[in-house]
């Protein structure tokens, strides 16, 4: 039977939804706060509201800003939201939200911004569960096995029966929300948190994993796939050139190989290296190593090429991006490749966290001819495909 008070039937809801956007979200990385950064080409707030402003059932929309924010959410309130500042933690922020809607509204859903990728059918769940009860939020049951730790080392196992992952938007009868929020004046992780404090009974309903809850900068990545539908693979090339120069062993691919002179450069000049890092970037439209790592930098001088490497496989798993395949091209008279190119290879993968298999390493000579004909230098050339992580 329904737990509603008489004459707040859904025949007679109407529910008005406050979409909380005041937080700084300083784990996320970047100058802009989270929720007003891009994603699929549009700000991360602009995909929430969107989502209420066309979800049957859901009349009048507030958005809860930092003061701060005034300007950028000019445009939301010029198309017929209710903005208004919030307060000084996510409690106070709701409760600024709630105070705004008129009297008819019956029912509210409470969300957060940094859920972007909330959809219609979700909306409508929440909705629908309010029929039979004065609150509902969505949940994802735990379905990983629960450790806890110290250390960096587990320390005991927890049982995972009953306990769920919680998300917005969690919906309320608006007058017990109301007092609920009243009765808590301190901060709460939810309203759920407050509504329950409060006495009221919160149904469960299916929630979705992809309504992720924007926090790390690799969940942008995430809600981008989501969000802008299927992305392209990338092509990058890469190329690079290091002359001979005195020592007894060149660096190939992570790889020290004896010879009778070295190679030459601001860093370890492994050659081989920098192609394929160039190959990334370029894939990535992400420059190439001198613009991460300038040669003018004097911190770079004799670095190890790993660390450029590196950061090129952590920029594309930010984007959303893992290695395909790569296919690297050696190219000198001396010293021999063959002997090393399975090491070579078995580097490359490990820096880059791939099997070996998506890594090809090979070596030619240039016949006699040109720089690398006269032993001079070595020249590398590879070629990256980057696919949708």
């Amino acid at each position: 039977m329904s737990d509603l008070s008489p004459g707040e039937g859904v025949s007679e809801m109407r529910a008005g939804a406050v979409i909380v956007a005041a937080g700084r979200g300083v784990r996320a990385g970047g100058e802009t706060p989270k929720q007003w950064r891009e994603i699929a080409g549009r700000p991360m707030v602009d995909h929430t509201v969107a989502a209420f402003e066309g979800a049957p059932g859901i009349g009048p929309v507030v958005l809860v800003i930092h003061p701060e924010d005034a300007e950028r959410a000019a445009a939301y309130r010029n198309r017929g939201l209710t903005v208004v500042d919030g307060g000084a933690d996510r409690a106070a922020s709701v409760r600024a939200g709630l105070d705004t809607l008129a009297e008819d509204v019956t029912h509210v859903l409470v969300h957060d911004a940094a859920r972007p990728c909330v959809t219609g059918d979700l909306i409508a769940r929440v909705i629908d569960a309010l029929e039979n009860s004065q609150a509902a939020a969505p949940a994802v049951a735990l379905t990983d096995a629960l450790w806890t730790g110290e250390d960096a080392r587990v320390t005991g196992i927890r049982d995972r029966n009953g306990l769920y992952r919680a998300q917005t938007p969690q919906g309320f009868a608006l007058s017990a929300i109301r007092a609920a929020h009243a009765a808590h004046p301190g901060a709460s992780a939810d309203d759920v948190e407050v509504a329950r404090a409060a006495g009221l009974d919160v149904a469960i309903v299916p929630g979705d994993p992809d309504n992720l809850k924007v926090t790390h900068p690799a969940d942008f990545a995430r809600a981008e796939r989501i969000l802008g539908g299927p992305r392209p693979m990338r092509l990058g090339n890469g190329y690079d050139v290091h002359r001979f120069g005195p020592g007894d062993h060149v660096m190939l691919c992570g790889v020290r190989v004896p010879h009778d002179r070295g190679l030459q450069g601001h860093s370890d000049a492994d050659v081989g290296m920098h192609a394929v890092t160039d190959a990334i970037l370029g894939a990535l439209a992400e420059g190439d190593i001198g613009r991460h790592f300038p040669p003018s930098d004097p911190q770079w001088k004799g670095a190890a090429s790993e660390i450029f490497l590196a950061h090129a496989g952590k920029l594309a798993r930010a984007r959303g991006y893992a290695v395909g395949n790569i296919d690297l091209t050696l190219i000198c008279e001396r010293p021999k490749i063959g002997p090393h190119a399975g090491e070579m290879q078995e580097c490359l993968a490990r820096i880059l966290g791939v099997p070996p298999d998506r890594i090809s390493v090979k070596a030619t000579t240039s016949e006699g001819l040109g720089f690398t004909g006269r032993s001079e230098g070595i020249a590398a050339q590879a070629t990256a495909l980057m696919v949708p992580a």
